[in-house]
């Protein structure tokens, strides 16, 4: 049986809005597969080993729990992180998680927090937040793009380096700054988005590109999930399209 080993980082720091339903849906999805599955907390103090996990998840948190977490990963696990994406490991990353895999976060009020300068990227934050039910288009291939939905609030706008790709093209809300129609990061097999909500479990094709990445890294480019039934979560994302298009809840 294949098993897969889940890192969810700092679940004691960072959970807003339900962000810890990314790693459930990684999980169902692939019990629904026969995958064993295994979650290991990762928190401040915690040893963390290049191969102890095939996917890592970071997810949002308030200022507070953000400066907490930091150091510990700038400075403590930063280096073995920064050698896993450039290895290949799978991350999804949210928001302040996102945020702290670029080179840096200015404050409104010009204070610079040093982030882990893992891929390039910097946000600079403003007064105004970005909140919004968003819808994005994401190219799962060359020839395959699907819509996927989400939900932003945030303050910081993000920029990418010369080169970098966004993992998604804006079709409503504002994404990285609100400018350039970019949301997130896709670096390697590592991921960023500013979408709560959870984002995963209402986007399965995006789930199990995660899954597939980092399955194919550890049994081999041969190999490929198997199909499952995704009618319950695609209605969900058409309820969810209906609601931001019309305002009105769908029953579904």
């Amino acid at each position: 049986m294949e098993k897969i080993v889940i890192g969810h980082f700092y679940p004691d720091l960072l959970n807003l809005y339900g962000d810890r339903g990314n790693v459930l849906a990684l999980a169902v999805r692939s019990k629904l597969r026969d995958i064993e599955v295994e979650i290991k907390n990762i928190s401040v103090g915690d040893d963390l080993k290049e191969g102890d996990i095939d996917i890592g998840f970071i997810g949002g948190g308030q200022d507070s729990e953000q400066n907490i977490m930091s150091d510990d990963l700038v400075k403590v696990k930063g280096p073995v992180i920064k050698s896993m994406i450039e290895s290949g490991t799978v991350f999804f990353t949210v928001c302040g998680g996102y945020q702290m895999l670029g080179k840096y976060y200015k404050e409104h009020d010009g204070k610079v927090i040093e982030c882990l300068g893992a891929i390039d990227y910097y946000t600079e934050g403003e007064k105004e937040r970005f909140i919004n039910d968003t819808v994005y288009n994401f190219d799962l291939d060359e020839k395959t793009s699907v819509t996927c939905v989400g939900f932003e609030n945030h303050s910081g706008r993000t920029y990418l380096g010369e080169g970098v790709m966004p993992f998604m093209k804006v079709v409503k809300g504002h994404g990285n700054n609100g400018k350039d129609g970019t949301e997130g990061v896709r670096y390697k097999n590592t991921f960023g988005t500013y979408s709560h909500g959870s984002f995963l479990p209402k986007n399965p094709e995006v789930t199990d590109l995660l899954l597939e990445l980092a399955l194919k890294r550890k049994y081999g480019e041969d190999y490929f999930l198997k199909p499952v039934d995704d009618l319950g979560a695609k209605e969900a994302r058409e309820a969810a399209l209906k609601y931001i298009e019309t305002g009105k809840e769908q029953m579904i």
